[in-house]
């Protein structure tokens, strides 16, 4: 460039006394050159530099709600209750997992069907269908537990757990070892048979050579395995009775009475990495009572709904993206 502006000076004619219009012609001269100059320094030397545009906001990261489905026997159709006001909520879980009790409602929802449908099943529920008396009785059980997963497959029609519409999870404990063990994978019948085995009334559950028992015995209600299973906010479901607030009385009773017992000091452990906890008001529904199904599914509704601000309040600080049910 400096070469360039030297060249061009020496060009430029110089101004004399006898000239006067050449002197003007060469002061416009100048000018010009040196507005041309100027205009080149003001030309960048290098290719333009790219426009960035702002940056886009980043796009929302799912929230998943995960449903933990806990253990009761009969009080279990409160559960029922629950997933429906989720359903006209219009709040759709990712995923579900239940124990004992639990783990039947969890299999039902998991393989697609509605809160309505889920009513229906309960309600026209015959206790014969899901019960078969071991001959003689005084063995490991007064039952086998081979027509409860006969009742159950039948219902999610022989779809095994990994082909459900959403993640299901089944819990059982390992009657050697004492574990929790969660199921995700292989029969759907037989999975909720060995979470339901309540010793002494069910044959405990061989699977893959290992026996197994009633979930509810080391997860009352499986928080833990809902986090393990990816959920990002847990909805924990707790139709667990106080102990004090069912008197003993037969046999079933008394035994029903002693998992109340353990699983009181389980589950107050459990239930502290709940996002939200729902307790239905069953006070006075016995376990084992299976007459008062509507009555506990009405429990459970009431309690979701006192439970719903709660739920969009930790949906709502987690700031991310709910699935929703189409209208």
């Amino acid at each position: 460039m400096i070469k360039q502006i030297r060249i061009i000076l020496e060009r430029v004619p110089t101004l004399t006394k006898s000239s006067w219009w050449q002197g003007r012609l060469s002061g416009l001269g100048l000018a010009t050159v040196f507005s041309l100059l100027a205009g080149c320094a003001a030309v960048p030397s290098g290719p333009a530099a790219p426009v960035v545009p702002p940056p886009a906001e980043a796009a929302r990261k799912p929230v998943r709600i995960g449903l933990a489905l806990g253990g009761g026997a009969a009080r279990g159709f409160a559960h029922v209750g629950v997933i429906a006001v989720l359903e006209e909520a219009g709040l759709k879980p990712q995923l579900v997992v239940g124990t004992s009790a639990g783990s039947l409602v969890a299999a039902l929802y998991a393989s697609g069907k509605t809160s309505a449908q889920l009513q229906q099943t309960a309600l026209n529920m015959e206790e014969v269908a899901i019960t078969d008396w071991m001959l003689p009785i005084f063995g490991r059980g007064m039952f086998r537990g081979d027509a409860l997963a006969r009742y159950v497959n039948d219902l999610v029609a022989n779809r095994l757990m990994e082909n459900m519409a959403i993640p299901l999870g089944i819990v059982a404990t390992d009657l050697n070892s004492g574990q929790a063990v969660l199921f995700q994978r292989g029969d759907t019948g037989t999975a909720v048979r060995a979470s339901s085995a309540v010793p002494a009334v069910f044959v405990p559950v061989k699977i893959n050579g290992r026996e197994y028992v009633d979930g509810g015995l080391v997860s009352p209600v499986p928080v833990r395995f809902a986090r393990q299973m990816g959920a990002d906010i847990v909805v924990a479901v707790d139709i667990s009775s106080p102990p004090e607030a069912n008197p003993a009385g037969d046999t079933l009773q008394i035994l029903l009475q002693t998992f109340a017992i353990m699983g009181k000091s389980i589950n107050q452990y459990e239930l502290k990495d709940a996002d939200v906890v729902v307790r239905p008001s069953l006070a006075g529904l016995k376990s084992a009572d299976f007459s008062a199904r509507q009555r506990a599914i009405d429990s459970g509704r009431a309690a979701m709904l006192a439970a719903l601000p709660q739920l969009k309040a930790r949906l709502e600080a987690a700031g991310g993206q709910v699935q929703r049910l189409l209208p």
